[in-house]
């Protein structure tokens, strides 16, 4: 079984499918998305069309990111001023577009917010990494952790977990295309929205697999991203 970490999709589907086909996704491995569905690319359906699929089909794991957050604000009369529209939902409710009504939230379907609300998680940990969207507070135990740590907070020199466990991490976004990994910590968010890559990471192996939205693919190692190969 393998163990894979997918960086921020922000409704790249071109990229994730690519990416879906060049992990030869298997029944037994774990799947684990790191949030940011949603906003900012040009078919947020389309994710999470695709993350409803993968989580009745396969082990998928997925992770809120503070995109969602702000969605369900929207959804649930938390934005009085319609900061999540006015930022990046517009992009989203576009891609949900109805002639009859065109760019409504109502457009959303109730499946699609069932899956972020009830089926996106805060964090998720295993016996040697925690998976989560931002960042964590490396003294405090997961429950404890604060939102703004968990869904905003950007990654900087910390010290490591006090759990020992490694922390795999999107939400930062690397506009060179390459992760970061400091050994205790990894970013994969690799600007899948932009002019980067959208990036999965084995977490056993250090494999990883990069691709974009013109349907390239690039494969490497964590400890040697600049080092990848063109397929």
């Amino acid at each position: 079984m393998r163990t894979l970490a997918v960086g921020d999709i922000h409704g790249c589907t071109t990229a994730f499918d690519k990416l879906l086909e060049a992990v030869e996704l298997r029944p037994e491995d774990k799947l684990i998305t790191l949030g940011d569905y949603v906003d900012k690319g040009p078919d947020s359906k389309g994710v999470l069309e695709r993350l409803v699929y993968l989580h009745k089909n396969y082990q998928l794991v997925p992770i809120k990111g503070n995109h969602e957050l702000m969605m369900l604000d929207a959804f649930n009369g938390r934005d009085n001023n319609n900061f999540w529209v006015n930022v990046d939902g517009k992009y989203t409710l576009v891609s949900y577009y109805n002639n009859n009504n065109q760019d409504s939230l109502s457009n959303i379907p109730e499946q699609h917010l069932i899956f972020v609300q009830h089926h996106c998680l805060d964090w998720y940990e295993t016996e040697n990494h925690i998976f989560v969207h931002a960042n964590v507070d490396p003294d405090l135990p997961l429950h404890k952790q604060s939102e703004h740590d968990l869904f905003w907070q950007k990654i900087y020199p910390r010290p490591s977990h006090y759990s020992g466990k490694i922390v795999v991490c999107g939400h930062t976004s690397q506009k060179d295309g390459c992760p970061v990994n400091m050994g205790h910590q990894i970013c994969i968010d690799t600007w899948a929205c932009g002019q980067g890559w959208l990036t999965c990471l084995d977490v056993d192996t250090g494999e990883i697999w990069q691709t974009n939205q013109k349907g390239k693919l690039l494969t490497g190692h964590i400890n040697n991203c600049s080092n990848v190969s063109i397929n």
